[in-house]
């Protein structure tokens, strides 16, 4: 009878060159930072404001379950995803607590929005009342749209917002919006997120004097706690500052939080050899050296999230503590690598994409900066067939099924 290891050994870091020697390219999660940044942003706001951390994206790539179970044993109780199969995901896996659906469900998915125990965002009026003549008892939360446009019944419409806490079915247990330009305070967005807010506070005193009650109550994002932590909220809703993380690495804040990433991605050598000058390398011939060169082929492409453009715009990757640049085009599976001046490599070095090795570092607002997008796009898109690996030095277990 096989026995699984404790989830103690599986939370153990493992050295580079036993990781690389079992996997193909692998995301490491340190849930120590992921538990120092939740502390940070739940400091930075007022002392009754509780924190929805947001899962999505299979928590911005960097494995929803396992984070929400983690997040879970260390006592949070409300998670935030973008859609119904997202929550579903987390219920299988024994997640508990309330989980929003921030965006659209169809009607014909209501009796898993009951079977699951899930909260629904109601994003319209209309909407809440289609979803109402389904005939079940739902959770909800009524979406209020204070200028972003997107989702939301808009603030102008109070009785068409006040008519979804009269509705029958739903047990609407919190109102919230989102704020489209928080990420800066220069003065024009600092205004319009003024404006927002509000906006936003004006509604939820209309529902309150029409004798229903809002629920819990929040508006902030990352930046909205990051740039405007004085909003009095229930509940606030961060994301890519969760995982250590800005949009952009150059980004200036008002909380001085420190965030620590939670993500490192690497991935093994597969390869290194020998290119004679004028060999092309690659598909499309793209990279033909003037000179002869060693290489070193990695267990990482596109098909794992890595962007092809980060082969145009000067990317590259740290193995032995050491820059090699990417040559060529990258492949959906692999690419390669100039080791040069890089000596003594060999099959089943690590190779750091995301991360630190020695004294060199590469984050992954800097590949979002050099491939010309956000850091959420980034992490994000990091594939499936990237395994994700669990380590914290504390006595914490998680389940870490990959």
């Amino acid at each position: 009878m096989n026995t699984l290891p404790p989830a103690a050994l599986l939370l153990r870091p493992k050295p580079a060159s036993e990781a690389s020697s079992v996997r193909r390219a692998w995301a490491e999660i340190n849930l120590d930072h992921l538990d120092h940044n939740l502390l940070a942003l739940k400091t930075a706001l007022p002392s009754r404001c509780d924190i929805m951390p947001v899962v999505k994206a299979n928590a911005y790539g960097h494995g929803s379950i396992q984070v929400a179970q983690y997040l879970n044993r260390i006592g949070v109780n409300q998670f935030a995803v973008a859609e119904i199969e997202e929550g579903i995901e987390l219920r299988k896996h024994g997640v508990k607590g309330d989980i929003l659906i921030l965006s659209y469900t169809p009607l014909g998915r209501a009796y898993d929005l009951f079977r699951y125990r899930l909260t629904q965002a109601i994003v319209s009026a209309e909407y809440g009342q289609a979803l109402n003549q389904c005939g079940l008892k739902l959770k909800a939360h009524v979406k209020i749209d204070t200028g972003m446009n997107r989702l939301g019944e808009p603030y102008e419409n109070i009785q068409a917002i006040i008519s979804c806490y009269r509705l029958e079915h739903l047990h609407v247990m919190g109102t919230f919006s989102h704020l489209s330009v928080s990420d800066s305070t220069r003065s024009e967005q600092a205004a319009f997120t003024n404006m927002q807010v509000e906006r936003f506070l004006h509604v939820i005193r209309q529902i309150e004097a029409a004798g229903c009650s809002p629920g819990a109550v929040h508006i902030q994002s990352s930046y909205g706690i990051l740039n405007y932590p004085a909003i009095d909220c229930d509940l606030a809703r961060p994301g890519i500052a969760l995982y250590g993380l800005l949009s952009r690495e150059d980004d200036a804040v008002m909380a001085p939080i420190e965030l620590r990433p939670v993500l490192s991605l690497k991935a093994a050598v597969a390869q290194v050899k020998e290119v004679r000058a004028n060999s092309p390398i690659g598909y499309g011939h793209k990279f033909i050296p003037s000179q002869d060169i060693r290489i070193a082929t990695l267990t990482i492409g596109y098909g794992d999230g890595i962007p092809k453009t980060l082969a145009d715009n000067g990317g590259y990757v740290l193995i032995r503590g050491q820059r090699a640049g990417i040559i060529g085009n990258i492949c959906m599976d692999q690419f390669m690598v100039d080791v040069t001046a890089i000596h003594g490599i060999r099959h089943g070095d690590t190779a750091t994409l995301i991360g630190q090795d020695g004294s060199e570092t590469i984050t992954a607002g800097q590949i979002a900066s050099r491939c010309g997008t956000v850091t959420n796009e980034i992490v994000s898109r990091i594939g499936s067939r990237v395994e994700r690996v669990y380590t914290s030095t504390s006595n914490e277990q998680v389940e870490t099924s990959v």
